[in-house]
């Protein structure tokens, strides 16, 4: 009996979130492994720069990656932009960039490289955890506004980097493209919906919808696909 019961609670038990850690600091490592084994999340593995954490996701296939910007070698951008470009193998995983420096530019280059979330190293244990769940399942740490805001800052300048692929964005219906321009724009799903007068669930509908013919992993891709585009112009409105 005790056996049937247990093989019930299994069946209903959510499956275990997996992450890897990656910083040149071993107590850091040590420290953020502690806070999220506490929570349940299992630590697959730990890595001092960013060519070791290409290799830990190869491996483990998380489903998170808590990553620092500043490491040496290959730094967290870069190893980012290489795990989440990596021929599929790590598909699926999502990126939170953690530093000790608040400055735009790094949140900016983390965004375009795939990121889904910027934490200060000084975070919470509460916090953290709640941002490696949050990540997971799909959402994103930057609030569009926040987003919008670095991409009108510094898009203008980064015209000389290498270009992005390209997604043709005419799969989207035309409720689907005004969605992802007010999106762009800074505006909530709340504010979506009494701006488009749908309710919230639809607005929720729609985005999947976008993410998904775009092959976007959250809003935050969205957004900075939607300045790459031209579908909103850095420091103006939409096209």
């Amino acid at each position: 009996m005790a056996d049937a019961v247990n093989a019930a609670d299994a069946l209903h038990r959510p499956p275990t979130l997996r992450a890897v850690i990656a910083d040149d600091q071993a107590l850091v490592r040590t420290g953020f492994g502690m806070i999220l084994a506490a929570d349940g999340i299992e630590v697959t593995a730990e890595a001092a720069d960013g060519a070791e954490a290409v290799a830990a996701v190869r491996r483990t296939r998380p489903d998170v990656v808590l990553m620092d910007i500043r490491m040496p070698g290959m730094d967290g951008i870069e190893a980012t932009r290489r795990i989440l470009a990596d021929g599929g193998r790590g598909d699926g995983t999502r990126v939170i960039i953690l530093t000790t420096y608040d400055i735009d530019h790094y949140v900016y280059a983390a965004l375009t490289a795939g990121a889904s979330g910027f934490l200060l190293k000084d975070v919470s244990p509460e916090h953290l955890v709640a941002a490696v769940r949050l990540v997971q399942s799909g959402d994103a740490l930057l609030a569009p506004t926040i987003t919008r805001r670095l991409i009108e800052r510094f898009a203008p300048r980064e015209e000389n980097r290498p270009p992005t692929t390209h997604r043709d964005l005419s799969g989207l219906t035309p409720r689907e493209l005004e969605v992802l321009r007010l999106l762009a724009t800074g505006l909530s799903n709340a504010e979506l919906a009494t701006h488009l007068c749908l309710s919230p669930t639809t607005i929720k509908t729609h985005i999947g919808r976008i993410l998904s013919k775009l092959d976007l992993r959250d809003r935050v891709q969205a957004v900075v696909l939607a300045y790459e585009t031209g579908l909103v112009a850095p420091g103006g409105g939409g096209s």
